[in-house]
């Protein structure tokens, strides 16, 4: 379905959002975030004005403190233009086994972020709660790993021990972007040993990312997806920084 993409083409001093920040109008929804209150609801009324009218683009540089009242102190400049859903854009493929606490704290974090596209794995449909991502069932996930992009980032937070080997397994056996493992120091000291003997170099296996989050958040799942999120977030920002230079 067409609808109005905005992009916030540049920005000069305080604004509520970075260049490149994107959100999606509809008659009836909207997807992403501009940011910035006022801003965003003006935005939003000039897509709805567009629908309605059939112009196709449109491009404003809004000062936010005279034009709306804002104490960011900068302005901001948009690009309003008919176009597909923002899933069609490039996103980040992650990939999540696990529907646990960990997971759906995870998925319930990423899932709004517009860099990354969730594929949720787990054995069994009534492992999911409801949601909007993708959902892969399969009895044995680590024969879905061939399935995923060579550009995919993975998070392995299965209820098995015996199962997170075997997607490490998988996983470092093609190409991947990321990986991370939940678990302790411990397990990831056993998993290495398992991993050499599977025929895996140190350097293979040092890709993997365990354990997951930031220790000083504790061990909560929600403090893990925080940990986790941020640590993504970060990557995806570093990455894309060096696909401009």
């Amino acid at each position: 379905m067409t609808g109005i993409r905005i992009t916030v083409a540049g920005t000069a001093g305080s604004a509520p959002r970075e260049a490149g920040a994107q959100m999606m109008v509809w008659p009836d929804r909207i997807e992403g975030t501009i940011g910035g209150g006022a801003l965003e609801w003006d935005a939003m009324a000039e897509a709805h004005r567009m629908l309605a009218d059939g112009r196709t683009q449109h491009r404003a540089t809004i000062p936010l403190g005279p034009a709306l009242g804002q104490c960011c102190g900068g302005s901001v400049t948009l690009l309003w233009e008919v176009a597909e859903a923002l899933e069609n854009q490039s996103r980040r493929p992650l990939w999540i086994y696990g529907a646990g606490h960990v997971g759906r704290a995870i998925v319930h974090v990423m899932q709004p972020l517009p860099d990354f596209a969730i594929t949720w794995v787990d054995v069994a449909a009534d492992r999911f709660p409801q949601t909007d991502v993708t959902t892969l069932v399969a009895v044995d996930p680590a024969q879905v790993v061939r399935h995923a992009p060579d550009d995919a980032a993975h998070l392995i937070l299965t209820y098995s021990h015996a199962l997170d080997l075997a997607l490490c397994h998988a996983i470092l056996s093609r190409p991947f972007a990321s990986a991370g493992l939940i678990g302790s120091a411990t397990k990831w000291a056993r998993f290495r040993r398992r991993l050499v003997d599977l025929g895996h170099t140190a350097a293979q296996i040092d890709r993997i990312a365990c354990p997951i989050g930031d220790p000083a958040l504790g061990k909560h799942p929600a403090a893990l997806a925080l940990g986790v999120a941020t640590a993504m977030i970060g990557a995806e920002t570093r990455h894309c920084k060096e696909r401009r230079a």
